[in-house]
């Protein structure tokens, strides 16, 4: 079904009244872009190995989510850092989250990433080459074998050793126009910085047809990785367990007969909207604003529409909602006692998820003078001076 200012087959809407204006931004994004690449402004390269994760559109490609899956794949053979922005923290400058981190002190995201791996290293700075460089002076935290960039694709003054782009399934960056017509933050041709693209939110019977078309569709370099991925939700959480040390877990299963009030702080909450319709009787969605910070009036409209719903009923929410309701007062003990978060995991498709990781491992493994994972033999040696393993240890795939 096409509307008419509506792609066939995603969720972009193009406002065709604006696309001036996105000419005129589109320019100056364009400028900026030539500045780096005349070498006019400087990008810097680390020693220390940086892995980039973000996008080129406003709103959730599932980052995140993403991250999470990087940190899971190395924080048992290596010393992971995750640097972030800290979006809406309530601070300024570096901060390194210890025991004592809040969602005011350093942002929903990081926060939720460091109460799920408390033991790795997670900071947040606005200014990323600061932040990399008190990571990686020793002062703060030691021997750092990699840091994980959340949200950093438009950072260009880093230059990561990967630089990973996520594409949304459902709102395909070649489909988009720029902002504000459109929600694209850069032009298409940006991908092309990238070492790594992930088409995201994928579903989980991708078509080869599919595959192929998307593949031809999104015109990358031969020195570019593909790969799509898909989330798969985990048994949902209370967000106020009566048992803290040993929460009962909820699984998808027994939503058949609930009514659910979807709870969401997030930019692109329909998704979650049409999976979670799949599992339970009645979804009555209830969205605000990205990283929201919920006010007095917001928790008495939540009190008053999870009132409303029939019995049996449920409120479900995100991780990074659920950071923000911990910290919110006046919710009422019947919402408290339906309230779950719904943790998410990442999943690449097509059984590329080897050759993926075998990438993020080989990369870290030949630039990392400290993990367990450079003390391992590497079965993929360079066997000449002119390969990527002689070269500078913040090598790019468009190196190799």
């Amino acid at each position: 079904m096409i509307g008419k200012d509506r792609i066939e087959g995603d969720l972009i809407s193009i406002n065709k009244k604006l696309l001036p204006l996105s000419w005129l931004y589109g320019l100056g994004v364009g400028f900026r872009n030539l500045l780096f690449e005349m070498g006019i402004l400087k990008s810097r390269p680390y020693s220390t190995p940086v892995i980039s994760v973000g996008n080129i559109t406003v709103g959730g490609t599932g980052k995140t989510p993403h991250v999470e899956y990087l940190v899971r794949l190395l924080k048992d053979q290596a010393k992971v850092a995750v640097l972030s922005r800290g979006y809406k923290r309530k601070t300024s400058g570096f901060v390194l989250a210890g025991d004592d981190a809040t969602v005011r002190t350093i942002g929903d995201e990081p926060y939720q990433m460091k109460t799920k791996f408390p033991d790795i290293t997670v900071a947040v700075d606005k200014k990323r080459t600061r932040g990399i460089e008190k990571l990686t002076s020793g002062d703060y935290v030691k021997d750092i074998d990699v840091i994980f960039l959340d949200d950093a694709f438009q950072h260009r003054y880093v230059k990561p050793g990967i630089n990973i782009l996520l594409v949304d399934y459902h709102r395909l960056i070649i489909y988009d126009k720029l902002l504000p017509a459109g929600r694209l933050r850069e032009p298409i041709e940006s991908k092309n910085r990238a070492d790594i693209v992930i088409v995201t939110k994928c579903p989980k019977d991708l078509k080869p047809m599919e595959f192929r078309v998307i593949t031809k569709a999104m015109s990358l370099y031969p020195y570019q990785q593909l790969f799509f991925s898909t989330h798969e939700f985990e048994a949902l959480r209370p967000v106020f367990p009566s048992k803290p040390k040993s929460p009962e877990l909820l699984e998808l299963s027994a939503l058949s007969d609930q009514h659910i009030l979807l709870l969401t702080g997030i930019a692109s909450p329909e998704q979650m909207l049409n999976d979670l319709k799949t599992y339970a009787k009645e979804v009555t969605p209830l969205a605000f604003s990205d990283h929201h910070n919920f006010k007095k009036k917001d928790v008495e409209r939540i009190n008053a529409a999870f009132s409303a719903l029939p019995s049996p009923k449920l409120i479900v929410t995100t991780e990074k909602d659920e950071t923000r309701l911990k910290q919110v007062e006046g919710l009422s003990d019947e919402v408290k006692s339906h309230l779950y978060a719904l943790p998410i995991k990442i999943q690449i498709l097509l059984d590329q998820e080897n050759i993926f990781n075998q990438s993020i491992i080989n990369y870290v493994r030949k630039n990392s003078r400290n993990s367990i994972l450079a003390k391992k033999p590497d079965d993929r040696k360079p066997k000449d001076s002119n390969s990527s393993g002689d070269r500078p240890r913040t090598i790019s795939f468009r190196n190799n």
